[in-house]
């Protein structure tokens, strides 16, 4: 099925832990130290429910990726599962009231990615508000001519309003970007944060005040039924005109045709996506307009916060083989 490590330890039966794609070596050691025997997805894709019913069948353990839905027929299909290590922030990909039901513990990687994403958030929300990939592709085209005073011009970042729908983790580190370029911070939440507001000056509105006073929109907010198509055709009608839209959160948070109609009006100067509604398959129409920047889910990928991801979550996996107590419980 995959590549595996055994390592001796002891007298004591070996757990198995069984992993669905290979992460940094940093976690994979801590496991390895305490003779647990490692099996990994050995295929750089993601596997189908199939492979992970096969991998995981007679594992004590899972640590799984956001991309695999692990339900009640992979559950199911394991009898000793104990513990799902999700090796990412959000566990939407995982059916965590069946896996309650079943008194599978599962934990996830909360804080580590924190700046990472939000690194990634203002990234592109400099790069589509500035047009720098649309700069980037003439330029290579060999269509630059000179400066000119009508070429690209794009929008103000500083001292514009910015929008963070989701002032958790993330949305905050946003925020305390966003004051850096001086702009004016307004953030919708189910609760209020004073802390935050004190911290960056941001100002606590509702759904629709946010929407219509933002010159840029930023999302991060985990995928739940009460977000599915958060922003749809209603939401992005009482937008300003010209407004920058940026989704590091969840792909379905967003109602890419509403969206993409948006686009076309111009209602939408431009748009920014780490995220997707069907991912990883791409709308043919994102992929064709010159206005959205497309990166492919990578708001955690730097080398630091991988390598603490892959920590954090066989930690946790292994304080609950141990029976302890994990540091980041879900359920």
């Amino acid at each position: 099925m995959g590549e595996k490590i055994k390592i001796e330890h002891g007298d004591s039966p070996r757990m198995k832990v069984f992993i669905t794609r290979r992460i940094p070596e940093d976690g994979i050691r801590i496991l390895e130290r305490e003779g647990l025997e490692v099996t990994i997805f050995p295929e750089e894709r993601i596997p189908t429910k199939e492979e992970i019913i096969n991998g995981v069948k007679d594992a004590d353990a899972l640590i799984s990726l956001l991309t695999d839905k692990i339900d009640r027929e992979v559950m199911d299909a394991a009898p000793n599962l104990k513990v799902i290590g999700n090796y990412a922030v959000g566990y939407n990909n995982i059916d965590v009231e069946y896996a309650r039901k079943k008194g599978i513990v599962v934990v996830n990687t909360p804080g580590v990615l924190t700046d990472a994403t939000a690194d990634l958030a203002f990234a592109l929300i400099l790069a589509v508000s500035r047009r720098i990939v649309e700069g980037d592709k003439l330029v290579r085209r060999g269509e630059f001519k000179g400066w000119a005073p009508l070429l690209l011009l794009g929008k103000d970042v500083w001292g514009a309003t910015i929008g963070i729908i989701g002032a958790g983790r993330i949305g905050q580190a946003v925020g305390r970007r966003a004051r850096g370029f001086n702009m004016r911070i307004l953030y919708y939440d189910r609760e209020r944060k004073e802390e935050f507001e004190r911290e960056v000056d941001a100002k606590f509105v509702t759904l629709e005040e946010l929407l219509q006073e933002s010159d840029i929109i930023t999302l991060h907010v985990p995928l739940t039924q009460h977000t599915y198509h958060l922003l749809g055709e209603r939401e992005f009608e009482m937008m300003k005109d010209g407004v920058v839209i940026v989704n590091t959160s969840r792909g379905e948070v967003i109602d890419e045709e509403a969206l993409i109609k948006a686009i076309k009006k111009g209602k939408v100067f431009s748009v920014g996506l780490d995220v997707f509604e069907n991912e990883p398959n791409i709308r043919e129409e994102l992929l064709q307009l010159p206005n959205v920047v497309l990166t492919p889910h990578i708001g955690s990928a730097t080398e630091r916060t991988r390598r603490k991801m892959a920590e954090m979550v066989c930690s946790d996996v292994l304080r609950v083989l141990k029976g302890e107590e994990p540091l980041n419980r879900v359920v």
